[in-house]
């Protein structure tokens, strides 16, 4: 059995698999909408279809396809971004044409619950790194959160 990996030894996440059930219809979201990075789209012979996006900045992507995964569309929740700025991407996103929340922070300032649960209206009060969400889905329903990091806790 392999050793784990230790902090000499780097395990970076790199992609993430979405499932959606319109292949077209998430790359317009993703690469045309949101203005993600488009780096693949490519069709294997048995009918694979693979396509790639990053967001702007990130060292991990997102893949869709057809035959990339066995998950139903739509079953991912609370896929996170950071964002430096929660404010300008809210803004971004609704100039984009994004179906996005208004910025709220958690009742209880932990993290976020699922849904709209214990969501208060604008960003966390005294703007504390990791307080200050939006929500947004693609179109199968896959939802995406942004939090606002400004400064990174120690260690990170």
């Amino acid at each position: 059995m392999p050793a784990p990996a230790t902090p000499d030894q780097a395990l970076r996440l790199e992609v993430v698999v979405v499932p959606v059930s319109d292949v077209d219809q998430a790359k317009a979201f993703y690469a045309g909408r949101l203005g993600w990075r488009l780096d693949a789209d490519v069709t294997a012979e048995d009918g694979l279809r693979v396509v790639q996006v990053t967001p702007p900045g990130s060292a991990a992507s997102v893949i869709f396809g057809t035959k990339v995964t066995t998950s139903a569309p739509g079953t991912l929740d609370s896929l996170l971004l950071v964002v430096e700025d929660i404010d300008a991407l809210h803004l971004d996103l609704v100039r984009r044409g994004v179906d996005v929340s208004d910025v709220f922070h958690d009742a209880h300032r932990v993290f976020h619950h699922p849904g709209t649960e214990a969501r208060i209206p604008g960003p966390h009060p005294q703007r504390h790194s990791y307080g200050s969400f939006v929500s947004f889905a693609d179109p199968d329903g896959n939802a995406w959160f942004a939090q606002e990091i400004t400064v990174r806790a120690p260690g990170r």
